[in-house]
C-alpha cells in the first residue's frame, strides 16, 4: 500500500483528519478537487468558533460541551486566528425566548464554557452600535470566538503538512475499488506538470467531501451503503457599516437565530437555513435569502439597507441527517458511516462542525486505529500550535 490513509476533501473535517492521523504517525495522503483548500462550506460559514448556544434548546449539551472545549483549545493552540469576543443578546417585548429563558441557557453554557455572562444596564443600551431600542426589555452579554474560517482550515493542513501528510490540489477523485486489505484510488491531476489519471492505494479512505460525501461514494466500485443527508443552504451577506461586536438575534419572521457580527470592517449577516437540491458546485445565494438577512437588520439596527448596498454574498451546504422534521431541530451531531464493520477500507464523515473539527478527527482515527499498522505518535494535537498561514 503507498498510504495508510487518503482523505478526500480538504475542508475543515479533511485537514483535521490529515492532521490527526499524521499526528498518530499514519502516512497520509489528502486529494482536493479545487486548486485550494477549504472552497466549499469551510470558507462560507458564519465565521464563529463557539458552542453553539440555540442547542441548548434541542437538548444537544453534549456538543455545547464539546465545542465549548475545542473553542478553548484553539484560543490557547491559534491565538492569531481565533479571537474571543463579547456576543450580545437584545430581548425585545416580541422576542419569543424570554429574559429569565435566555439566562438560564446562558447559565448552563457558562457553566461549561467557565466564562460568566453578564446583564448589560439600560444607561449603556446607547453604546450599542445604533441598535432599535424600542421596546426593548433586556441585552444579554457573553463570550463566544470568531475566527477566519478558511485560514483556520489552511493552518490545519499545513499543521498536517508538517507531520509528514502530502497534499494533492487540484486532484478530482475518478474511482475506487476496494480490495480486502484496502481501497485503490484513481484521481485527475490537474496543473501544467502533473496532469493526468493518477493511481494510488491506502488501507483506508476517509470521505470527508462536505455536500459531495454520496457523489464520492457513488464513484466506488462495490458502493458502501449512503446515509439519506439533506443538503441545507446557509447564506450571508457583508454590508457596509460597523459593529463593534458581535449581535446574536432573533428574526422577527420564523424566530430563527441570526447572527450580524464585525468582519473586515464591514458587517456579515447571516445565515439562513434553506433545502438545497443539485450541484453543490453550484450553490449561490437567492435574492429571497438575501432580502430576508436585509430585512432583519433594518428590523433591528437604525439604518435601511437595499439590496443594491449588499457588498458581498455567499452561500454554503449544511450536511444534516435526512428524513422528516424541521432543518432548524434537526441533530447537529457528526456520524460516521463504513462500508463494513469489521476493517473498514471506507469511512464517511456526515455532517460536523467547524468549532469541533479535532474532536471529531481524532474520534475517527481512534476508532480507525485498530484496523491500521501500529505507528510511533509524532503529537498530540490537543497541544499543537497552528502555523500562521496567509
Amino acid at each position: 500500500m503507498d498510504y495508510d490513509v487518503i482523505v478526500v476533501g480538504a475542508g475543515i473535517h479533511g485537514a483535521g483528519a490529515a492532521q490527526a492521523a499524521a499526528a498518530a504517525g499514519y502516512s497520509v495522503l489528502v486529494l482536493e478537487q479545487y486548486d485550494e483548500p477549504a472552497q466549499g462550506t469551510s470558507s462560507k460559514s458564519s465565521k464563529l468558533i463557539h458552542g453553539g448556544l440555540r442547542y441548548l434548546e434541542t437538548g444537544e449539551f453534549h456538543l455545547v460541551n464539546e465545542c465549548l472545549k475545542e473553542r478553548a483549545n484553539l484560543l490557547r493552540n491559534a491565538p492569531h486566528l481565533v479571537k474571543l469576543v463579547p456576543f450580545h443578546i437584545p430581548v425585545y417585548k416580541e422576542t419569543t425566548r424570554r429574559p429569565w429563558k435566555i439566562m438560564v441557557g446562558l447559565s448552563i453554557y457558562s457553566l461549561f464554557s467557565r466564562k460568566w455572562f453578564k446583564r448589560v444596564p439600560h444607561a449603556q443600551w446607547g453604546q450599542l452600535d445604533g441598535l432599535n431600542t424600542t421596546d426593548l426589555d433586556a441585552v444579554f452579554s457573553y463570550y463566544d470566538a470568531q475566527t477566519d474560517d478558511a485560514r483556520l482550515t489552511r493552518s490545519v493542513l499545513a499543521s498536517a503538512k508538517a507531520l509528514g501528510a502530502q497534499v494533492r490540489l487540484g486532484a478530482a477523485l475518478e474511482s475506487a475499488c476496494l480490495v480486502e486489505e484496502g481501497c485503490k484510488v484513481v484521481f485527475q491531476q490537474s496543473g501544467v506538470d502533473l496532469a493526468g489519471s493518477k493511481e494510488v492505494s491506502a488501507r483506508i479512505l476517509i470521505n470527508a467531501a462536505g455536500p459531495w460525501v454520496n457523489d464520492v461514494l457513488e464513484h466506488i466500485e462495490a458502493k458502501p451503503e449512503q446515509m439519506p443527508i439533506e443538503l441545507v443552504q446557509g447564506t450571508h451577506i457583508v454590508v457596509p457599516g460597523k459593529v463593534s461586536h458581535p449581535y446574536y438575534l432573533e428574526s422577527p419572521h420564523d424566530r430563527r437565530a441570526v447572527f450580524v457580527t464585525p468582519w473586515k470592517n464591514q458587517v456579515l449577516v447571516g445565515t439562513t437555513e434553506n433545502d438545497y437540491q443539485g450541484d453543490p458546485a453550484n450553490v449561490s445565494p437567492l435574492d429571497s435569502e438575501i432580502n430576508y438577512l436585509l430585512e432583519i437588520y433594518n428590523h433591528y439596527f437604525k439604518r435601511y439597507l437595499k439590496p443594491a448596498d449588499v457588498i458581498d454574498a455567499f452561500a454554503g451546504l449544511r450536511v444534516l441527517p435526512g428524513g422528516s422534521g424541521e432543518i432548524f431541530r434537526k441533530s447537529r451531531d457528526t456520524y460516521f458511516g463504513k462500508d463494513r464493520a469489521k476493517c473498514p477500507r471506507v469511512i464517511t464523515i456526515y455532517g460536523g462542525k467547524l468549532t469541533s473539527y479535532r474532536a471529531t478527527s481524532e474520534k475517527l482515527i481512534g476508532k480507525l486505529k485498530k484496523f491500521l499498522p501500529k505507528r510511533k505518535r509524532l503529537a498530540d494535537t490537543r497541544l499543537l500550535e497552528l502555523p500562521i498561514v496567509e
